[in-house]
């Protein structure tokens, strides 16, 4: 249910997505696992792309999800908090650099381009509620965004 287009509504900030037009697109390899390409329209016009493989890391937690998009790195947790599969879905990430800096990430995502501002608030008060700060969190450009992507 949860394969095919989502939309980046807001996210707290990362260094690895700087575009707008930000979606992701989920589908299912043969080998069980699953595969997801990132994309996003960076200021010049390009389409940058990212592909990556997701797993799940413990069958009875299967929201509980790894996603690795380079071969040499550990997976990273993608744990999807809240979703309805139709509309939206809250995903929560964190990563330790080198047993210094703690960092998170979360994500609202939709199905299509824009999303109520009532139901933002709703998906951020659920992240509230796991101790995750979203007063940083910034709403992702999806307008003018190509139909080709």
């Amino acid at each position: 249910q949860y394969l095919g287009k989502w939309y980046e509504i807001e996210k707290l900030p990362s260094t690895f997505e700087k575009g707008s037009c930000i979606q992701a697109n989920y589908s299912l390899r043969e080998n069980g696992k699953f595969k997801v390409i990132n994309k996003e329209m960076l200021a010049n016009g390009k389409i940058n792309e990212a592909e990556g493989e997701m797993m799940h890391m413990d069958v009875k937690q299967p929201a509980k999800l790894g996603v690795r998009f380079n071969w040499f790195m550990p997976a990273a947790p993608y744990w999807v908090i809240s979703t309805d599969y139709e509309n939206y879905s809250l995903v929560y990430s964190c990563t330790n650099i080198l047993w210094l800096f703690h960092m998170d990430y979360a994500w609202i995502l939709s199905r299509a381009p824009d999303m109520h501002p009532e139901t933002v608030e709703q998906l951020k008060s659920v992240l509230q509620s796991y101790k995750i700060d979203t007063d940083k969190m910034m709403p992702t450009d999806q307008a003018n965004c190509p139909a080709e992507m």
